[in-house]
């Protein structure tokens, strides 16, 4: 099997050249007060690179310092209709306009396995799906060797166990592994359905309180509580892959997370008033 990208064009560039160009320019941004390695795992925001792209870029160069991995496990959020429970790409690759990224077929079985029914692997849950997608391209070009296990997460009571199984998993394999978990923070405004404090400048420091909260969650590593903070407050379009790479990050060892940069798409891009806008963060473990 080999998944095409359905984002390309749009979310990124699509031609290798732009891509490349833009991946190496975003990166090279990111290093600027990064901490010290010795990172395992971290947290990206998946919205268009115009938007989002210099925060993910943050997340994935602080992982590279610890020297590349031989597979990226990556948590993603669903917003395809109809996938109710976590499914993995079971084997073959995913094309980027860097190239291709084959699957990790030992590491996707022991997943399966580890996760004791709670894991399905169903290639079709990712046809249309860009949470993972639009990460690829900077893996890709950071690691050209590497190989990739895609693993959607929807917003379920067993995301905790699910992170908890990729950690085991992850164990008894040989070689390096980081995990990569994907979810932007609120979708705020009209065009969203959702703006309890109206819009402008005050609009716009609410939800950014409303993210720090679920970022203390997520720094404190209190992956259980994270789905049902996500939900109720509405702070997260990935609170299932949030809670399993929490998970799985203190599975792994982690003790805290740190927050590398927190933004919204209006302070990247301000254009008039505040209005509709999406929260992104930066965060390793």
């Amino acid at each position: 099997m080999q998944r095409e990208p359905v984002v390309a064009g749009m979310f990124y560039p699509a031609n290798p050249e732009r891509c490349r160009a833009e991946v190496a320019r975003l990166l090279q941004a990111a290093q600027a007060g990064l901490p010290a390695d010795g990172f395992v795992a971290g947290l990206v925001p998946h919205a268009g690179w115009a938007y989002s792209g210099g925060v993910a870029a943050r997340t994935l160069a602080a992982l590279a310092q610890g020297g590349a991995p031989d597979t990226m496990v990556i948590l993603g959020a669903v917003h395809s209709w109809g996938v109710r429970r976590p499914a993995v790409y079971p084997s073959g690759s995913w094309t980027t306009p860097l190239g291709a990224l084959p699957i990790d077929e030992a590491l996707v079985t022991e997943i399966v396995q580890q996760s004791g029914g709670a894991i399905i692997a169903n290639e079709r849950a990712h046809s249309e799906e860009h949470s993972i997608e639009v990460q690829l391209p900077f893996v890709k070009y950071l690691f050209p060797e590497v190989r990739i296990v895609p693993l959607m997460v929807p917003p379920v009571e067993d995301a905790v166990s699910v992170g908890e199984a990729v950690a085991r998993a992850i164990r008894s394999q040989p070689g390096k592994t980081y995990v990569l978990g994907s979810s932007d923070l609120t979708h705020y405004g009209p065009r969203y359905g959702f703006a309890p404090r109206g819009t402008g400048p005050v609009a716009l420091a609410w939800a950014k309180e409303s993210d720090r909260r679920l970022l203390d969650v997520i720094v404190g590593m209190r992956a259980e509580d994270i789905v049902d903070q996500a939900q109720s407050e509405r702070s997260a379009c990935g609170g299932g892959a949030i809670a399993a790479i929490v998970a799985a990050a203190r599975e792994l060892g982690a003790k805290r997370g740190v927050v590398l940069e927190q933004t919204t798409s209006y302070d990247v891009q301000p254009e008039g008033r505040p209005s509709d806008f999406v929260g992104y963060a930066a965060v390793v473990f």
